[in-house]
């Protein structure tokens, strides 16, 4: 079963520009500038996103001089789908279980 913490998480990876980020992380760790680049969002916005991403424990940060890294943390989504075909399964293994009406 899903629990309140792992219902967050589906709260915050529900943004559609935070699930963008999210995307683009998986495929490459990217810093600020090169999400404004990607997103076309302002900047401002898009590290009010990226701090819900952080402090929900989706990203983490690399410090590159000047800049700010991203990095996605894979273990995070990828236990959060685990939760997600643990409930798949589940629906598939009673799908025919049907509780009678009183």
């Amino acid at each position: 079963m899903m629990t309140s913490v792992d219902a967050d998480l589906i709260r915050v990876l529900a943004d559609p520009l935070r699930l963008r980020i999210v995307t683009l992380l998986a495929r490459e760790t990217l810093c600020t500038t090169h999400l404004v680049e990607e997103t076309g969002a302002r900047q401002t916005n898009l590290s009010n996103h990226l701090k819900v991403l952080r402090e929900a424990g989706v990203v983490e940060t690399e410090p590159c001089g000047r800049f700010t890294y991203y990095r996605l943390k894979a273990d995070v989504i990828a236990e959060l789908a685990g939760q997600f075909s643990g409930l798949a399964e589940t629906a598939r293994t009673h799908a025919d279980t049907k509780r009678a009406c009183p």
